[in-house]
């Protein structure tokens, strides 16, 4: 008989690593509330600056389109909506990887979120808060906005439409809105606590002091903490899959040809997925290499999200097949012409630019050397999001553009206020991110910590085992 027998140091390591060079508990406190203490460095007002112009650039296209009225964008007849539901679309979706990551990820207990979701749940809020912008401006007269809530007023002659999808929407993204600040603010109570207790001046312990809520550590504080953790994942996670179910539904129940599938539902929450995680890997390389914590958001955790993207890209893939052979089988020919002419029509290269975006360069993570390369995953990452805009643009301008009668047919084309409020989003997501990145941790301490201990738990209890060549026998 051969005994083998394995030291649990040597079973530990034969799973990815989660942290690398073993720091101890000080060194991860250390490693990510340093940021949020030192003094300013001039790169951070840099940053600030340039991204604040491109938000002020945002400002002054909005000022200039509720000035001027919306005729300013490239919007036409037949094509009614252009870049502002693209852009709203594509911004949600880019929410979608931090609740997924957060609540979903959580539920299941799967370990290797736990260094990315504080930087996803971020991301989640600055994004919503960038497709906020879009409804908001498209109904022509934001100063009416309250139209939009279920207020009794007598000198309102007019109610809500709730069999509206555009009025879904309002809800959809208020609640998502809404459970994922809360999600994201109950899982930055204990850090907070961390920074109040390593302020050094009285102005920063009593303002982290107000936002950590009084928190102590003590175990009724851990116990109600992760109650309350728990309640808000089982919150959120329908969420992930019911807003861009229902923003798909501002499509899915017209009766434009293009449109009007049952399989938009799924083919958007997929393909928000897929877009939201390929942003997490855009900023996450730039993060953990400008804040120095490589040791805490490690290879393994980068391929993992590569990993989803791989799986979410597959699906959309095949939902672009789907797509073509339901249009074929229907026997439509309104929505044969349409998949027909976006694949060989004027827009053609924006759909074969979705196609090799989307279907394409996701195929590459097949191979672990590319999903495991930094600079590879960065650039493959930014052809995601690329793809993913033009997914929705193509959704939209080319169902649009062909009207039933050739005498409606038309091209659709950005002015400089559609382009120009477009990067100015961009603006505001920086901004908000730089804002964060200075004063709140952007990697959940306590969770980190939690995994660490656990795992030398499992570690000093882990018992040896015993490998026997001798025949099992069965009675």
């Amino acid at each position: 008989m051969a005994n083998l027998t394995f030291d649990p140091k040597d079973v530990a390591q034969l799973s990815p690593s989660l942290v690398d060079g073993r720091p101890s508990l000080h060194d991860v406190t250390e490693a990510v509330s340093i940021h949020t203490e030192i003094e300013t460095h001039r790169n951070w007002y840099i940053a600030l600056a340039i991204s604040g112009s491109v938000t002020l650039l945002l400002g002054s296209m909005l000022a200039y389109l509720i000035a001027t009225g919306i005729g300013v964008w490239g919007n036409n007849n037949p094509v009614g909506w252009g870049w502002d539901i693209t852009n709203f679309v594509f911004w949600i979706g880019i929410g979608h990887a931090g609740t997924l990551i957060s609540a979903i990820l959580f539920l299941f207990r799967q370990k290797w979120r736990t260094s990315i979701n504080r930087f996803a749940e971020a991301m989640t809020l600055f994004a919503v808060a960038c497709a906020g912008i879009y409804p908001l401006v498209h109904v022509g007269r934001p100063w009416r906005a309250y139209w939009l809530f279920p207020i009794p007023n007598a000198d309102l002659n007019m109610w809500q439409n709730f069999r509206s999808p555009l009025l879904w929407d309002v809800f959809a993204v208020s609640t998502y809105a809404t459970v994922s600040a809360l999600f994201w603010y109950v899982g930055l109570i204990p850090d907070l606590a961390t920074i109040r207790d390593r302020a050094t001046t009285k102005l920063r312990h009593t303002i982290y002091g107000i936002a950590s809520l009084g928190w102590r550590g003590s175990a009724t504080h851990w116990k109600n903490y992760e109650k309350a953790y728990m309640i808000l994942a089982g919150l959120s996670t329908p969420l992930v899959l019911s807003v861009h179910t229902i923003v798909s539904f501002d499509f899915a129940v017209s009766i434009i040809p293009g449109w009007h599938t049952t399989i938009f539902p799924p083919y958007f929450v997929a393909g928000a997925i897929f877009s939201g995680f390929a942003m997490v890997i855009t900023l996450m390389v730039i993060a953990r290499w400008v804040f120095k914590v490589e040791h805490l958001v490690t290879i393994t955790h980068l391929e993992n999200m590569n990993k989803v993207i791989l799986a979410t890209g597959t699906i959309v893939g095949y939902a672009y097949a789907t797509e073509f052979f339901i249009a074929w089988y229907s026997g439509n020919e309104y929505e044969k012409y349409t998949f027909i002419n976006r694949a060989m029509g004027p827009y053609a290269w924006a759909y074969w630019t979705m196609v090799s975006c989307n279907v394409i360069s996701p195929q590459f993570f097949w191979f672990k050397k590319l999903r495991t390369s930094i600079p590879f995953m960065f650039v493959l990452s930014i052809f995601v999001n690329i793809g993913m805009w033009f997914e929705r643009f193509v959704i939209i301008a080319t169902s649009l553009h062909r009207d039933f009668l050739p005498s409606s047919w038309g091209y659709f084309r950005p002015t400089i206020v559609d382009i120009l409020t477009f990067f100015g989003t961009f603006g505001l997501f920086i901004t908000l991110f730089v804002f964060f990145t200075r004063f709140l941790p952007i990697i959940a301490v306590s969770e980190v910590k939690g995994m660490m201990i656990q795992a030398e738990h499992e570690k000093h209890y882990l018992p040896a085992t015993t490998v026997s060549t001798e025949p099992v026998k069965v009675h």
